[in-house]
């Protein structure tokens, strides 16, 4: 027996059937209590278009939890010699759309995830926790795509072929996909630990060639900000961009910069913090443009603004600066994201700075001078923030390769000539 959803009434708001075809071709329908908008109704994928938008996330959750029930009951009929009982349907039906939270199966990836969260969550940050949720909202929706739960017996290379192709048709970037299965192996890593045997050892993923598309301001780029004149309501946007690239902060703690904080090593004004996202302490020595700025500015920090409201002025600032060269961007387009060229003004956000702090003193300053600064734990993430197309660099080797191959061929032209 097969079954799928529909919907009877195509102008109005409708209330969406289950309908079920049996092995004689005999369909019987069974109305849920669940309405749509039929031109919201994805007929292909059996659920609604934007799945994304609040009120159909909701819908979205309840159909996977009837799709996985009513898939699990049919799959018990024949073993248990039951026979298709509507009155059974019913009351999976009601179960299914009354349930606020939908129970998690004992044993089931699923509830190994949520007790793992849980017990983290006294030693994550809630940007890290929202992170997790993401992942655990990804991998329930797989399960209704599957029709079934998943329990950690499950969870192998074919979960790993399955999750890939799944999030591939659904269009989510590899980024997504290979961050979730990590996830995943986060996970049965912890249990193996508490003793809970898993098939971790197969989830392997196939190497995909990383390419960095990270936006960068060059010196050159800063210094023309630096020098224009910008409204007096931007003022303040300009002077945090350029601080912020001459101090490789993240927003969440550059926006609270101030006086407080100051301290003077060996007669140099540094700064003293603690990080909002890893709360590692920093001890920060302040760049002698940043302190232009703040005595431009009496002495003090600009004023502070919200991130959405500086993400804003400063694609307005760069816009005044001239700098609309096209740059190839990953851009939200409705619920998901794909390649674009874009002026380079508009891929500005306020991780610029941080970004350009690390790929203009790359090379310049000891790698490990520049993790301090920015607090990162390894080189592999360091490496992330650095800009593939560095023309400074690129420079730089042109000149030493010229200088090199002058200083060699010069003493067998002296000989020529003698």
């Amino acid at each position: 027996m097969i079954f799928n959803f529909t919907l009877l009434n195509p102008t109005s708001i409708s209330f969406i059937y289950l309908a079920f075809v049996d092995d004689q071709q005999q369909q019987f329908l069974i109305k849920t209590p669940l309405k749509i908008v039929p031109a919201q109704w994805d007929e292909e994928k059996q659920r609604p278009n934007n799945i994304y938008l609040k009120n159909f996330k909701k819908l979205n959750t309840k159909l996977d939890a009837l799709k996985i029930a009513i898939a699990t009951y049919l799959s018990e009929l024949k073993p248990n010699k039951k026979e298709f009982s509507i009155r059974a349907v019913n009351r999976l039906v009601k179960k299914c759309c009354s349930e606020a939270t939908p129970s998690l199966p004992a044993g089931g990836l699923l509830q190994s995830v949520d007790n793992f969260i849980k017990s983290r969550i006294h030693l994550i940050t809630s940007t890290t926790h929202k992170r997790y949720l993401v992942f655990f909202r990804l991998l329930k929706r797989f399960e209704g795509y599957q029709q079934k739960h998943l329990m950690l017996d499950q969870v192998n290379s074919l979960f790993v072929q399955q999750f890939i192709a799944y999030g591939e048709a659904e269009n989510y970037s590899i980024s997504t996909i290979h961050r979730t299965i990590h996830f995943v192996r986060t996970v049965l890593n912890f249990l193996e630990k508490r003793g809970v045997r898993t098939f971790v050892y197969e989830l392997e993923l196939p190497k995909v060639k990383k390419i960095n598309r990270a936006i960068s301001l060059s010196e050159d780029e800063i210094s023309t900000i630096k020098n224009i004149d910008v409204p007096a309501h931007l003022k303040a946007a300009k002077d945090w961009l350029v601080i912020s690239c001459y101090t490789g902060q993240r927003v969440s703690d550059f926006m609270n910069f101030n006086l407080d904080m100051m301290e003077i090593l060996d007669g140099k004004p540094c700064l003293s913090f603690t990080q909002q996202k890893t709360q590692k302490s920093i001890l920060l020595p302040l760049h002698p443009t940043a302190l232009i700025i703040m005595s431009n500015n009496g002495h003090r920090f600009p004023n502070k603004m919200t991130a959405q409201k500086y993400n804003e002025q400063i694609k307005e600032v760069t816009r005044l600066a001239g700098i609309t060269t096209l740059v190839k961007v990953r851009k939200r387009n409705g619920f998901r994201s794909s390649e674009q060229l874009i002026p380079k003004c508009e891929a500005i956000t306020s991780h610029i700075g941080r970004r350009s702090f690390a790929t203009n003193f790359y090379g310049k300053i000891p790698t490990a001078l520049l993790m301090d600064a920015t607090g990162h734990s390894t080189e592999q993430m360091f490496q992330r923030y650095i800009s593939n197309v560095d023309t400074e660099r690129t420079r730089s080797l042109g000149t030493y390769l010229e200088n090199m191959y002058q200083n060699r061929s010069r003493p067998q032209q002296q000989q020529l000539s003698s």
